[in-house]
């Protein structure tokens, strides 16, 4: 199963989110739907950063790892590191 480590970004509210799942498509659709009460204020979410894993509990570690850095400059390398 391929699962993905993954930042979106809300021009509206000038904030990243960051997760993991094993459907990008369905999770970046339901971002945008405001299943969640963070993400429901800032549609639209757009997908800035993906990473690829074989198992959802690595893609899980690393979004952990990433949110415990707590640096919005270490998000936005992480998003230019790819454009």
């Amino acid at each position: 199963m391929t699962a993905y480590t993954y930042v979106t970004f809300s021009e509206k509210l000038n904030k990243y989110y960051i997760g993991s799942t094993t459907d990008i498509e369905r999770r970046l659709l339901e971002h945008n739907r405001g299943k969640e009460k963070f993400t429901i204020t800032g549609c639209p979410w757009i997908l800035v950063y993906t990473e690829v894993f074989i198992e959802l509990l690595d893609a899980r570690r690393r979004e952990l790892y990433i949110k415990k850095q707590k640096s919005r400059k270490y998000i936005e390398t992480l998003v230019r590191s790819v454009g």
